[in-house]
């Protein structure tokens, strides 16, 4: 059993208000509503500081929870969240970001079931890469996976690094992060109390905080693509195109 919790705030540097841009008919936050509704979760609701947001979830019947508008990260916003929701030390929480109106339900399972089989207090997935720019790119966060499926290491830099300089995908085997999380709520309640870590402030990465402490992170290869998330114009267009045409 898990809830899944959708932070959405309204701010945004590049696309202001995102969370209730319309898609195909919809406010944005409520094809992320539908997409969790459709998982195995107990209860779905979106933690927002904003009024629109809350009067949007309302309006087409979904749960929203007022959070403080000076949360310094989506962690944050989340650990408040499950508290107003009465949730107890050992509940298990799925973060879905609130602005991926296309994430498949099946893996927002997946990450909740392996949260729960593996005893970890939390988890995430990946996705293998197919295109050596990916590596190279800063915005594509890489991830070293243990043996035992927790991590090693996340990092904006190509890792592992080839030193045999092949430039392939095919040499190494490089694997993205994928944005979502599940955690225990005393996860969430430790991780908020700690400081930032040197290694999250330089990578500018919140999962490093965990591993500085000491804590495993379990990973596993999502067993279905996720599409891109909300950042841009450019994948706002390519978000509607996809809407639009399973309308």
């Amino acid at each position: 059993m898990f809830t899944v919790i959708i932070p959405a705030r309204y701010s945004s540097e590049r696309l202001p208000g995102k969370a209730l841009i319309d898609i195909a008919g919809k406010p944005m936050v409520q094809h992320v509503y539908e997409r969790a509704s459709q998982s195995s979760a107990v209860d779905v609701a979106v933690a927002t500081d904003d009024e629109r947001i809350v009067k949007a979830v309302q309006a087409f019947g979904g749960k929203a929870i007022m959070t403080s508008p000076e949360h310094p990260s989506g962690t944050d916003r989340l650990h408040e969240a499950a508290g107003l929701l009465g949730l107890g030390p050992d509940d298990l929480v799925v973060n879905v970001q609130g602005d991926e109106p296309l994430i498949p339900p099946v893996v927002i399972d997946q990450v909740a079931s392996n949260l729960e089989r593996s005893g970890s207090r939390m988890a995430t997935l990946y996705e293998v890469i197919e295109d050596w720019s990916d590596v190279e790119n800063p915005n594509v966060v890489k991830l070293i996976e243990g043996e035992n499926s927790h991590a090693v290491y996340f990092s904006r830099a190509p890792i592992p690094f080839d030193r045999a300089g092949s430039r392939s995908v095919r040499s190494v085997t490089y694997k993205r992060h994928l944005g979502i999380y599940a955690y225990r709520v005393s996860m969430l309640s430790d991780f908020v109390s700690w400081a930032p870590s040197p290694l999250e402030l330089a990578e500018r990465l919140e999962q490093l905080r965990a591993l500085w402490h000491g804590v495993a992170i379990h990973v596993e290869e999502a067993r279905v693509s996720i599409p891109p998330g909300v950042d841009t114009e450019h994948d706002l267009v390519r978000a509607r195109a996809v809407l639009e045409a399973a309308k």
